[in-house]
């Protein structure tokens, strides 16, 4: 009598695995700690052979039903059902995104939360679409400047560009784990259009750069984002980065912030000096956010930070256009007075804005590397800030 739903929960678990038969050799295997496994018993080539096809109830009787029928379909067709499933298994795990994503996971560990979400929504927008189920060894460079010429066509041509060098990447994983013979994204240097060079809008004259730190000084947002923007010109941080910090990273009696090697562009942990300006004004924000994760939490959501927008967003308010300065342009204004009007060394610098920074050896310098000169470099540059601003 074929099996029906209340007749497979009518039963319990024995003392020993016991068999609930369907029909045309499908049975339900149940065993005493209550598991229950859809099987099919066929016989190919003269053997009897077994497949599995799930747990029930994951595993609906309708579905096993139908995974059955298909298993019976490829015995008609002289298919063995076990055999055909491992192919399907293989390719699965020979497939462009399978590949991709096992190159995501061995990277995560040297690469920011912001770039590996990057990078992930970037293949999954563009490349997986087209390129995900194809078993990687037979994608060729037509097909993969197929879709990068639709990203192109869309005018995203650094992006195209991004993509390319992703897909390089992928391809000499697939080769180095004897999936791929060669990297076809190589072949495709010069293919794409080229991309135009922008840089982040910043300010370099001091004069005008005096005004916009009043402009800040006087800015009516909230009292966050308002921390966050007189901050940004003092911590020489990304926009990521700043946003992400978080109040366990903050050591107020070294005046000293900690920025994770995962939330780091070169994924290397940083560590910033607070000027004396710095920690006064993250003082006076602990009342209000450092009971959070984050210095500046998000106002649409607890645990989360600040939007990606936010900052640019509030100078746009001030009457700062994106063609005038940027959050990010703070960085480039840094590097252009320190260097011109403060005269710091151009390597101190560079180590402040966590740039690749090598030693004799060629090997990158650890996140301390000249601590006691950046200190001072901080609280000098802090220093020159309240003069311009005092103006």
């Amino acid at each position: 009598m074929p099996l029906s739903d209340t007749s497979i929960r009518a039963n319990k678990p024995r003392e020993r695995p016991y068999k609930l038969f369907d029909e045309r050799g499908l049975y339900l295997l149940v065993q005493p700690s209550g598991g229950k496994w859809w099987r099919l018993k066929y016989r190919f080539a003269g053997k009897e052979k077994g497949l599995s096809l799930g747990t029930y109830p994951d595993v609906s009787l309708k579905v096993a039903r139908q995974r059955r029928d298909k298993a019976r379909t490829q015995l008609s067709q002289n298919i063995d059902p076990s055999a055909a499933r491992k192919s399907e298994q293989y390719q699965q795990e020979q497939s462009f995104e399978s590949v991709a994503h096992e190159w995501i996971s061995k990277r995560l560990p040297t690469w920011s939360e912001g770039h590996a979400l990057t990078v992930k929504r970037r293949l999954e927008l563009w490349v997986f679409p087209w390129l995900g189920t194809r078993a990687i060894s037979g994608v060729n460079a037509a097909d993969l400047l197929a879709m990068l010429r639709r990203i192109e066509e869309r005018g995203r041509i650094e992006t195209a560009h991004r993509i390319r060098g992703y897909c390089s990447q992928i391809f000499r994983y697939a080769i180095a784990t004897q999936r791929a013979e060669r990297d076809i994204a190589a072949d495709l240097r010069g293919a794409l259009e080229a991309p135009v060079k922008r840089h982040h809008a910043a300010i370099i004259e001091p004069k005008a750069l005096g005004e916009c730190l009043r402009a800040i000084e006087n800015y009516h947002g909230s009292f966050v984002v308002t921390c966050a923007l007189k901050l940004t010109p003092l911590l020489l941080l990304r926009p990521g980065e700043l946003r992400h910090m978080e109040w366990d990273k903050v050591d107020l009696q070294t005046q000293l912030c900690t920025i994770p090697a995962k939330k780091m562009k070169m994924g290397r942990d940083h560590s910033v000096p607070l000027a004396n300006q710095a920690l006064a004004i993250i003082n006076d924000l602990a009342p209000l956010t450092g009971h959070e994760r984050y210095v500046f939490p998000s106002n649409r959501g607890r645990g989360r930070p600040m939007s990606e927008n936010t900052l640019n967003g509030a100078l746009r308010r001030l009457g700062y256009s994106k063609d005038e300065v940027t959050a990010h342009g703070f960085r480039a204004t840094a590097r252009t007075l320190l260097d011109e009007v403060l005269g710091e060394r151009p390597d101190i610098i560079e180590h402040q804005l966590a740039h690749a920074v090598r030693d004799p050896n060629g090997r990158a310098y650890n996140r301390t590397a000249h601590l006691p000169e950046r200190r001072l470099m901080m609280q000098r540059w802090a220093e020159y800030l309240d003069s311009l601003g005092m103006v």
